[in-house]
């Protein structure tokens, strides 16, 4: 009862309110900005291969590649393995058309989003810089609308122990089982919970920490698991390459006519688009102003320098990533149960019909460092979110709350936790549009600026 209740809430949510918002603000920023996505995409590569490899250091707060690799820890986690393969499985292979497409419209909105959360950050009692929507709406929207900036941080400290969290545990946990059935052996009822206890302690040590200890842990773990999962992805599309052009094929087509691919599994195209998008929306989190608490912690020259780095997290989070994981399961050849639910089981047949059965407990260990990389992400947020409400927080607090949530995470229902997700998502993305459409002006005119005065494209 509780679960059907919870999905015609989600349906609702995201059937016309959410999809309006999230695509309408994207598109206005991408017009009204001039595509900034496509404009500043060379200059934002070129910046982000710079700060890759010479990881230099702000003298005025985070430097902006660690400020990056804490959204990215937040962004790319089991949503890119688990949550492409449900996409798939329940909208089709042309959801991932319509990730694209949201991926693409994103990529203008967390350049607003990273822009302004800069432009309006403020310093915090320790001397730190510290941005967000809250700050955005706080120091840039008229006082009768700093509700907004309440309700967006409520939201964020309830949704950092459910998107943030116990929809990473129990990614892993189904990774595991898999992982285990690929070896022969069977399930055994407390193994959730012990990894789950484990992670959990894990969580608490370095959360415990604050946002500097989460920010260097993210700088070293996202470039190098990323790195590696991509390449794992890249031989095992290139065992199947005849089968790519069918793929493309079959995405293209399947977005606006998906029961011609899905053997009629799945009839209806606005299923699809809905799918797609807020999976999309779910991995990339653009829209939900989330990254931005993250990207406003940097110290940098100018607003649009930051939020070039909003681009390129798009960009490596759905484009990249998750494109790697749709083009992996859809060329492997396992059948896929269409208009079920799946998860990262389904990635890891996929990935074992080109490597065998040892790969399961590599991507076993992807998931469990991206879930790690992810949970302390959403810690930082928690922390910032709880910051702006009460002025000071006590990370030991949070640390043992994400830990709690870690072992709730193993006992919820997949179904519930993806659905939970998807609705969090949603709530939290109003506040932030509604403060990225007011604010519109001040974006054009960073816009503007930057473009006359250091970018010649």
């Amino acid at each position: 009862m509780f679960a059907e209740i919870l999905d015609a809430i989600n349906g609702f949510l995201w059937s016309v309110p959410i999809l309006f918002l999230i695509l309408g603000t994207g598109l206005c920023i991408t017009l009204l900005c001039f595509f900034p996505q496509v404009r500043f995409f060379r200059r934002a590569l070129r910046q982000f291969l710079h700060n890759l490899f010479s990881h230099e250091e702000s003298g005025n707060g985070t430097s902006p590649f660690r400020a990056l690799c804490t959204a990215l820890a937040a962004t790319v986690g089991t949503g890119n393995i688990a949550g492409v393969a449900g996409a798939i499985a329940i909208g089709g292979p042309g959801a991932v058309f319509w990730m694209w497409v949201s991926a693409l419209i994103g990529m203008a909105t967390k350049y607003a989003e990273s822009t302004l959360s800069v432009r309006f950050h403020q310093r915090n009692r320790a001397g730190e810089w510290i941005g967000g929507p809250m700050y955005m709406i706080q120091n840039g929207l008229p006082s009768r609308l700093h509700f907004l900036a309440v309700i967006y941080a409520a939201l964020g400290v309830i949704a950092a122990f459910g998107v943030g969290n116990a929809t990473q545990i129990n990614a892993v946990i189904c990774s595991l089982e898999e992982s285990a059935a690929a070896y022969g052996y069977a399930q055994h009822p407390y193994t959730g919970y012990v990894v789950g206890g484990i992670l959990a302690v894990v969580v608490v040590i370095l959360v415990s920490g604050g946002a500097g200890k989460i920010g260097e842990i993210t700088e070293l773990l996202i470039p190098v698991v990323s790195a590696g999962y991509i390449l794992l992805c890249i031989i095992a599309i290139g065992k199947h390459i005849d089968r790519v052009p069918g793929v493309f094929a079959q995405i293209l087509h399947g977005a606006f006519a998906p029961q011609a691919v899905t053997g009629g599994m799945i009839g209806s195209a606005f299923l699809t688009l809905r799918i797609g998008v807020s999976r999309g929306t779910f991995t990339n989190e653009a829209g939900m102003g989330t990254a931005a608490m993250a990207h406003g912690s940097a110290g940098v020259a100018h607003p649009v320098d930051q939020g070039l780095m909003g681009i390129m997290e798009v960009f490596l989070d759905t484009i990249v990533i998750c494109s790697m994981t749709a083009l992996v399961i859809l060329t492997s050849g396992v059948e896929i149960p269409y208009g079920t639910v799946a998860g990262a089981e389904l990635t890891a047949k996929a990935l074992s019909a080109s490597f065998g059965s040892w790969v399961t407990a590599f991507l076993c260990a992807c998931l469990c460092l991206f879930a790690l990389g992810t949970i302390l992400g959403w810690g930082l947020y928690a922390g910032r979110c709880a910051e702006f409400l009460f002025g000071k927080i006590h990370w030991r607090f949070f640390a043992l709350c994400q830990g709690f949530c870690v072992i709730l995470g193993v006992i919820l229902n997949t179904g519930v936790v993806w659905t939970l997700s998807e609705l969090m998502n949603g709530l939290m993305a109003i506040p932030n549009l509604i403060a990225l459409l007011f604010l519109m002006p001040e974006l054009i005119r960073l816009t503007s600026q930057y473009r006359s005065s250091k970018c010649r494209l």
